[in-house]
């Protein structure tokens, strides 16, 4: 059954203030609950069908606006972007699958999200809420997790109590304080410096990317910036250097320090400015997406659509084309045993900035001074192994929580993961747990009787890099039984947290940073593309990394221009549609909420 166009988003609108760029934004209304809809085995629920549309040359729209390469939601987010300006876009992605980090797959009749686990500042009213709606023409829904939303295990689960962290500021640190009597001060030392510097640091990332870069280094280097930005101040600051300054309690320190694997830099490495904007991006709640990752994808496909654009599924960029005059003007795609060449005015990739400039760049412009210099200022992130398991029973009946927990095998978060692969799999150091079907309010209707588990930890490239030369599904039998080392260890953390699922599993599978490498096309097997250490949050670095390159014509969106996750490859979307634009998108969005609040009647929230 086809789903219908929400009425309250007619097909076309004038401009909604005079200069308005976008002219499809516009107010969103909630749209009415949606019936229960059939759903045909093995294919995802929603989709429709079981697999995108595949590339072909004849599936390639006429007179294209631009090009991206990859499918992840910041290549997604600049196409549906453009498109909303009647620029014609064609997004290409490598794999079978569209969504890169937001795709959903489906094995023995279980669904399954690779990276989508919870957003936070979706609140009704904020301004990211308002910015993420524009993307799916407000049909996106959005379920708020629990009012505990992540909890930490520190030891042992079902031995060691779990540590709550609760929704809203003042819960959230009160709770705390619950929790370790005694540390009051320590708390809300903490509470303040994460509330000076999470509001800032976010927009702050944007702002100093968005500023002339001489004027940028030049505010730096007086000092002006770290004067003016308390998020700045901090850069130099790791999250252990500031959270040992807090406390001697090494229980409240590792809690104070335990969203690290957000961003998957170890405390003493990473900037506590990063670190507060993480923070900060959660205290008022977490959010999920109803029906899955995969609703992301399916609500922004045929914004890009309607506007004459298309996605297309297994279409692997070989490399991207130079005119004569070294402009990006066009794509190569392997088809087979063929190539065909694509050309556009406008090149943007989303496919990460070692991808980009190393593999896909000619030789004379991967030379540039300019392109060496910043890939001199790059380093790759950690990578990570995931675990997938189907279970018989609903979350209900196995008590699965829609909680998430991150599990420590120690106090000490820095010191348990400098570990060789044999130590790593003997005794894993973290664990984040999380169950997609306990926090999807549409899960029973549509996988009833059925639920699942995603669990993740940090894994290093170097421990699986033997068989990178080996083709997916054939590496042999040692490195299915290194991955069955690590399932086997994973799982029986996993069953003292939910001891009432072992019988139950039905489907149980683990994915390598080679599994990474291979379906989301990520260099080392990196979640989070570029390292988040704290080179990468110094002011000039953060400024460096901008939207535009060298290479005229040519743009670079996602996690690498701004930070790791779904609200950081939006915010590289926002800053790479302003470049091509030449227009500043979020203030744009800014007045349109304003207007839009100011004709509700609402207060701004």
């Amino acid at each position: 059954m086809p789903r219908a166009r929400h009425p309250c988003i007619p097909p076309k609108c004038p401009p909604c203030f005079p200069g308005c760029p976008i002219p499809m934004l516009r107010q969103q209304t909630p749209r009415p609950p949606l019936p229960a809809l059939p759903t045909p085995f093995g294919c995802h629920p929603l989709l429709r069908t079981p697999h995108p549309a595949v590339f072909s040359p004849e599936k390639v729209p006429e007179k294209l606006d631009a090009i991206v390469i990859g499918s992840g939601i910041g290549g997604l987010a600049v196409a549906v972007l453009l498109a909303k300006v009647g620029r014609r876009v064609l997004v290409l992605e490598q794999h079978g699958r569209l969504g890169g980090c937001c795709h959903a797959f489906s094995e023995k009749g279980f669904e399954f999200d690779t990276g989508i686990h919870y957003v936070g500042e979706l609140r009704d009213g904020s301004l990211w809420r308002f910015l993420v709606d524009q993307l799916t023409d407000g049909q996106l829904e959005w379920a708020p997790m629990p009012p505990t939303f992540d909890a930490v295990v520190l030891g042992e689960p079902g031995r060691d109590k779990a540590i709550q962290l609760c929704t809203g500021t003042r819960t959230y640190f009160n709770r705390l304080k619950e929790q370790f009597p005694g540390e009051e001060a320590a708390i809300d030392e903490f509470k303040r410096l994460v509330k000076v510097m999470g509001p800032w640091g976010f927009w702050v990332l944007g702002v100093l990317k968005l500023l002339p870069l001489p004027l940028v280094r030049l505010l730096s280097r007086s000092g002006l910036l770290s004067l003016l930005s308390p998020s700045c101040r901090m850069t130099s600051r790791s999250v252990k250097d500031v959270v040992d300054g807090l406390t001697t309690n090494a229980k409240l320190r590792a809690v104070f320090s335990y969203i690290f694997p957000t961003y998957g830099v170890l405390p003493s490495k990473a900037s506590f400015s990063l670190h507060s904007i993480l923070v900060q991006h959660y205290l008022r709640g977490a959010w999920y997406p109803k029906g899955g990752s995969g609703e992301i994808v399916f609500h922004t496909i045929p914004i890009i659509q309607k506007a004459g654009g298309n996605v297309l599924g297994r279409a692997p960029v070989q490399s991207i084309l130079l005119d004569s005059q070294g402009k990006a003007c066009g794509v190569s795609v392997k088809k087979g045993q063929d190539v065909v060449n694509i050309f556009a005015p406008i090149i943007i990739s989303d496919a990460g900035i070692f991808n980009t400039y190393e593999r896909l760049l000619p030789p004379e412009a991967r030379a540039l001074p300019e392109i060496q210099s910043r890939l001199r200022m790059a380093t790759h992130g950690e990578g990570g192994f995931s675990v997938f398991v189907g279970l018989r029973g609903s979350s209900q009946e196995l008590g699965l929580q829609a909680t998430n927990y991150y599990i420590y095998s120690d106090n000490n978060l820095d010191q348990m993961y400098v570990l060789s692969r044999d130590e790593a799999a003997a005794n894993i150091p973290l664990l984040f747990v999380t169950s997609p079907s306990a926090k999807d309010p549409t899960w029973e209707m549509r996988y009833p009787g059925k639920s699942t588990l995603s669990i993740i930890t940090m894994a290093k490239y170097e421990w699986f890099e033997e068989w990178k030369d080996k083709p997916v599904h054939k590496r042999g039998d040692a490195y299915e039984d290194v991955k069955k080392t690590f399932v086997d260890a994973v799982m029986q953390t996993v069953f003292k947290l939910y001891p009432h699922i072992e019988d139950k599993v039905e489907y149980v599978s683990g994915g390598t940073p080679l599994t990474n490498q291979h379906y989301i096309a990520s260099p080392r097997g990196e979640f989070y593309g570029m390292d988040h250490d704290m080179a990468r949050t110094q002011i000039e670095a953060i400024a460096t990394a901008r939207p535009q390159t060298a290479v005229p014509n040519l743009y670079l969106t996602g996690q690498d221009v701004a930070v790791c996750g779904f609200a950081g490859a939006l915010q590289g979307a926002f800053l790479c549609t302003s470049a091509i634009l030449k227009r500043n998108i979020y203030l744009d969005a800014m007045q349109l909420r304003k207007r839009v609040q100011g004709s509700n009647g609402k207060k701004k929230i």
